[in-house]
């Protein structure tokens, strides 16, 4: 008699504690799917981005190791923090290797800053207006100043990943694709705004207002 008692006190046990972990084993499960799945999804982005790469044919340069895993240790740069971002700077005809990589690095500041200053733009120049005594022509230099700025600034947050090239006879195209973190992003822009409201009439009250639309992410693909 005390033999079933206890083994049935035991399967009670047995079948609560299932109970209990029911839930975290099939949120696990579903984590899992979830993670198969995008997976998936990441390998099928690297074998389309190589069969791209390799019927426009496009070849890896300055480096020794081969497309293949370049393009491996990019997506796994890009894994290693939510804050990393991927964005390409490139040019269509160039000679030398350092001028193409220049241009590169050159493309890839001037698109950031223009999309960091189309960003706040519109709002920052609504803003602006609506100070009676501010003059159209600080708005201006303010806005033209962030960005040129920015365009310096965020040069030291790009990380490049890898850079490819195609030789099309006389000329080459180039790519550089780069990291850029978010965090330290945010930073550059922050060092933008500075510099740039030292060189115009804004009050403090209205900096305060334009560092939170510099604060805010926004996408750069």
């Amino acid at each position: 008699m005390k033999k079933e008692i206890f083994k049935i006190a035991i399967m009670s046990l047995v079948a609560a504690l299932m109970f209990i972990a029911t839930p975290e084993t099939a949120s696990a499960q579903v984590s899992k799917k979830l993670e198969k799945k995008l997976q998936k999804e990441k390998d099928k982005e690297y074998k389309k981005k190589i069969k791209e790469y390799q019927k426009e044919g496009w070849k890896l340069t300055g480096s020794s190791r081969t497309l293949e895993v370049a393009l491996l240790e990019h997506y796994y740069k890009l894994a290693e923090s939510a804050q990393n971002k991927e964005m390409a700077g490139e040019v269509s005809q160039c000679k030398s290797i350092n001028v193409c990589k220049q241009f590169a690095l050159n493309n890839a500041q001037n698109n950031y800053a223009a999309k960091a200053s189309g960003n706040i733009k519109g709002r920052t120049e609504s803003l602006l207006r609506a100070d009676a005594n501010m003059p159209e022509t600080e708005i201006d230099k303010f806005m033209s100043a962030y960005e040129n700025i920015i365009k310096q600034e965020v040069g030291g947050v790009l990380t490049e990943s890898y850079s490819i090239i195609k030789d099309n006879g006389s000329t080459k195209e180039y790519k550089t694709i780069f990291i850029l973190n978010e965090e330290k992003a945010v930073q550059a822009r922050a060092k933008a705004l500075e510099k740039s409201l030292l060189e115009t009439k804004i009050t403090i009250k209205e900096a305060e207002e334009i560092s939170k639309f510099v604060n805010e992410g926004f996408n750069i693909e």
